[in-house]
């Protein structure tokens, strides 16, 4: 086995993904586990990366994070570098935690046309681990909680907007009279009432109306009870992908093609209903935070010969 020169994490609000990478960016050991930042007691942080590493062939290998790990909840704050930003902008401002034993990756802000901020931890990492530095005009998508969709040019991201698609459906599945129609067991899905959610959603409409139609449906006998979270799921992200396509269309950007990065069951939700938009869409590497983070480190001379 090739020697580690780079220890690479994403370390999020809920998990923590460890990888042993060799000099030519080669991922040689990986590590899972469910010790997200809101898991770590009394902020013991140094101790919590011990446990992730434990397992690891670390070496005297420098490490570097990216993640709510660098948030205002995490171990320090990372400040955030202003779109665009590129590889070298954030290799520039990597923070160190007390005693170095990590370096954090800083976070993106950017501003919409009506000056609202919008900010990432994370997926700028993953975004310029799935984009080639010499790629242009790539519009990309991270499904998640607050799924973040953004214009990456030759290395740099551009500018991105975040939707919080996942926790409103979370929401409203777990907090309103919704989810207490919806039978949905879990692992179910139902492709029939996903699509035609998502058809309603690259419809015109005003969502805080048909969000009633997944009530309305299910009373008419129109739509299944184990069918309304798939329904609503749908329509959630077919209306997304209707407001991310006009919002890279005014950016001058193509969007009948769409990155997708992530690796869970929502990753494949996202390729139906972009397929059901007439969108080719292409998933990127399950390990793009890896990649992302061996730029950033490489850029910053962190890397061991």
């Amino acid at each position: 086995m090739a020697a580690t020169a780079l220890v690479a994490i994403d370390w999020g609000t809920s998990a923590a993904r460890a990888w042993c990478l060799d000099g030519s960016g080669e991922i040689i050991a990986r590590r899972d586990i469910a010790l997200g930042v809101r898991h770590v007691r009394d902020g013991n942080f140094e101790a919590a990366l011990a446990k992730l590493i434990d397992e690891l062939p670390i070496g005297l290998a420098p490490r570097i994070g990216c993640g709510m790990i660098g948030s205002r909840q995490g171990w320090v704050e990372a400040p955030y570098v202003d779109c665009p930003a590129s590889l070298t902008a954030l290799s520039d401002h990597l923070t160190s935690v007390p005693l170095g034993s990590l370096a954090i990756v800083p976070g993106v802000a950017t501003r919409d046309s009506a000056g609202l901020p919008d900010v990432m931890r994370g997926e700028e990492t993953q975004l310029l681990g799935a984009v080639g530095p010499d790629e242009s005009g790539v519009l990309a998508v991270l499904p998640g909680t607050h799924s973040k969709w953004a214009r990456v040019e030759h290395g740099r991201v551009v500018d991105f907007t975040t939707f919080m698609t996942g926790e409103l459906f979370a929401v409203l599945i777990d907090h309103s009279m919704l989810g207490r129609i919806a039978g949905h067991e879990p692992g179910q899905f139902s492709r029939e009432a996903f699509s035609h959610g998502v058809a309603r959603g690259l419809d015109e409409g005003e969502l805080a109306h048909d969000l009633f139609g997944a009530r309305t449906l299910a009373l008419m006998g129109t739509l299944a009870s184990e069918d309304v979270a798939d329904w609503l799921s749908g329509l959630l992200i077919g209306r997304e992908i209707r407001a991310a396509r006009d919002w890279a269309l005014r950016a001058g950007i193509d969007p009948s093609v769409v990155r997708i990065i992530g690796s869970d069951m929502l990753v494949e939700r996202y390729e139906v209903a972009l397929g059901d938009a007439g969108v080719l869409a292409e998933r990127a590497s399950h390990d793009a935070a890896a990649l992302g983070l061996w730029r950033v480190a490489s850029r910053a001379g962190m890397l061991q010969s």
